[in-house]
């Protein structure tokens, strides 16, 4: 079944995708094909912010992925949790709002990505976002997408903030802003008490535009190639195989694993890869080359007289309530999500940029709602987690086989440089050395895990065995040089070697930031938009 054409066809309505549709229809003069595996983000649990914890425990909007046994983690299968939805992993993720550092875009720039420095990026962050803290050099205060402090109520971490000083870190207003480094209040893509996906801030509001076509529950099978020139997609909904033709541009945004595969069914990828399944090559490029992703690993203590606010608050009339209450009026305690800090360290003083990010938590891992004499609360936590920024480890992303619906194999080689666990070991003694300030003596009761771990090498071997991915994958399409044999993109983001074809999503990073990606992702789509339009905003002067 044949459909129009359209101006543009965007594969994947998540991060990028949602963008990428709201900002090519402004102006209603190019028409748009949005095409989307999942379906509907309507959930109560994506609305109310703290809903998150329901979609990860029942992998609710998840494609399901895993990354193949890992030989340097003790042969362990890590999930890689990815949304299914309208607004991607917008719609699951913990609504974290990091933009990385500035050496980071500036690092890219050096490597090839030209024009991808702080000072041009800047702008387009800023006019994405409405910032709570206000508008400034550095912030905006105008933009779709809503970015809130979140400020939980639990003294624990305003008592965080003074160990943090008494450790002789610095403490800031804001890790967006001027500078990273140091402890702040973290900072969530929340807007009016309910969260403020991609598609909250982009695409429902361009829904009603006669010149945008959003099919959920469409599933593409591969690129239409005329030679190297893209003319179309074909795609699967409702059982039924139908086609998508465009004379303008296919731009991909289905994510980390998605678009290499889809570019390599196509045809469009490492020669030897493609023909031993038997695909046709057209284009030689190392799609799937360049799998990066941030390892984390969680030190928890017991917090010992368990009234931390938040189990207080699962106790289940009472987060039933509130959670109520937070989907029809956005107001009351389950609008912020619980934890309260971010912070972003180095122990080597030579370097600008951070080399560890601290996340937080104040409850355990799987908290659950407890009520008197029917099911017992939980016993109370308290954590923090390094997570290593700036892997040398890189894994790779391949076919299982020519048919699209088998999913992809994820080699992550997690740890396989050396470096890595010296890292993250040491982010954790940093970790350990922070909790032990005394300003938290109060809340620190009996080490739960590790319960025992004091030599680098027993350090080491802990790690190995708990730590997961912080779900930050990315880069196995990245931009570069023209002559940059490991790049798959231009720094307009268009697939080397061809025509009329674009990858615009995480897969397009050159490598990781310093901290959560989606405010990256979010960042390329906005500049990628413009890249489209022929259109430029102004470098930052005063950044």
């Amino acid at each position: 079944m044949a459909a129009k054409g359209y101006d543009y066809i965007i594969v994947g309505a998540g991060s990028a995708g949602c963008v990428l549709a709201g900002r090519l229809t402004e102006g209603g003069s190019k028409s748009v094909l949005l095409l989307e595996a999942g379906g509907s983000d309507n959930h109560p649990y994506i609305k109310v912010p703290l809903g998150l914890g329901k979609l990860h425990d029942h992998k609710m909007y998840d494609w399901g992925y895993d990354f193949e046994p890992e030989p340097n983690m003790g042969g362990r299968e890590i999930e890689a949790m990815r949304g299914k939805v309208i607004g991607g992993s917008s719609s699951i993720n913990v609504m974290a709002y990091v933009r990385g550092n500035r050496g980071d875009y500036d690092r890219w720039d050096r490597k090839g990505a030209k024009g991808w420095t702080y000072k041009e990026v800047l702008p387009y962050f800023r006019r994405m976002e409405t910032f709570d803290g206000g508008e400034d050099t550095w912030r905006g205060g105008k933009g779709p997408l809503g970015v809130i402090v979140g400020r939980p109520p639990d003294p624990i971490w305003d008592d965080w903030l003074d160990a943090a000083r008494a450790g002789g870190y610095q403490v800031s207003d804001d890790f967006n802003g001027k500078e990273q480094l140091g402890f702040s209040r973290s900072q969530y893509t929340i807007k009016d008490g309910r969260r403020c996906s991609a598609a909250v801030a982009f695409l429902h509001p361009a829904r009603g535009r006669s010149n945008l076509t959003v099919e959920t529950n469409a599933y593409a099978t591969r690129v239409l190639m005329n030679g190297t020139r893209a003319v179309g997609i074909e795609y699967e909904q409702g059982g039924e195989l139908k086609t998508a033709q465009t004379d303008g541009e296919v731009i991909l945004a289905g994510g980390v694993f998605n678009s290499p595969q889809l570019l390599m069914l196509s045809g469009i990828g490492p020669a030897e890869h493609l023909k031993s399944h038997g695909i046709k090559t057209l284009v030689d490029l190392p799609v799937g080359q360049n799998l990066q992703d941030h390892l984390a690993v969680w030190i928890m203590w017991a917090r010992p007289e368990n009234t931390s606010p938040f189990r207080d608050l699962l106790r289940a009339d009472r987060i039933s309530t509130a959670f109520v209450r937070a989907y029809l009026t956005g107001k009351g305690p389950a609008t912020v999500p619980p934890s309260g800090l971010a912070a972003f360290t180095r122990y080597n003083q030579e370097l600008t940029a951070p080399e560890i990010q601290f996340l937080f938590r104040s409850a355990p891992s799987h908290p659950h709602m407890w009520f008197p004499g029917i099911k017992p609360a939980y016993q109370d936590m308290f954590g923090i987690r390094p997570v290593l920024l700036h892997p040398e480890s890189k894994g790779e992303v391949l076919l299982r086989s020519a048919n699209p619906h088998d999913r992809v194999r994820l080699i992550p080689r997690f740890f396989s440089a050396q470096s890595d666990i010296a890292t993250l070991r040491e982010g954790y003694k940093l970790g350990l050395d922070a909790v032990h300030q005394t300003a938290l003596d109060k809340y620190r009761g009996t080490r739960v895990d590790p319960p025992e771990a004091k030599t680098d090498a027993q350090i080491e071997a802990w790690i190995k065995s708990k730590a997961i991915t912080a779900h930050h994958p990315c880069a196995t399409c990245p931009m570069g040089a023209e002559g940059d044999k490991a790049a798959v993109l231009d720094p307009e983001l268009r697939v080397k070697g061809t025509q009329g074809l674009r990858v615009i999503d995480a897969s397009s990073m050159p490598d990781l930031i310093s901290g959560n990606i989606n405010a990256a992702v979010l960042v390329i789509a906005e500049k990628g938009a413009d890249i489209l339009r022929g259109q430029r905003m102004a470098p930052a002067e005063a950044a």
